[in-house]
């Protein structure tokens, strides 16, 4: 029976703690910006695309060869 008071004290101190771990979140503004973080992965800002030598007007095809 001693135990469960120990466990009752566990229980509410972890509450406690998860309670203020949420407002300190909260106000150091943690939860603003949900979504430029993970974008950051897919966007690769640092490296930026090869310079096609072709014009918009002249769009490079592969050649087709005949079969022999």
């Amino acid at each position: 029976m001693s135990m469960l008071y120990v466990l009752i004290a566990l229980a509410l101190a972890l509450l406690v703690l998860a309670v203020w771990a949420l407002f300190w979140a909260i106000g150091n503004r943690q939860f603003d910006d949900l979504e430029s973080q993970g974008w950051s992965v897919v966007l690769d800002d640092d490296q930026k695309p090869p310079q096609s030598n072709a014009s918009n007007d002249e769009v490079s095809k592969p050649t087709k060869e005949a079969p022999p």
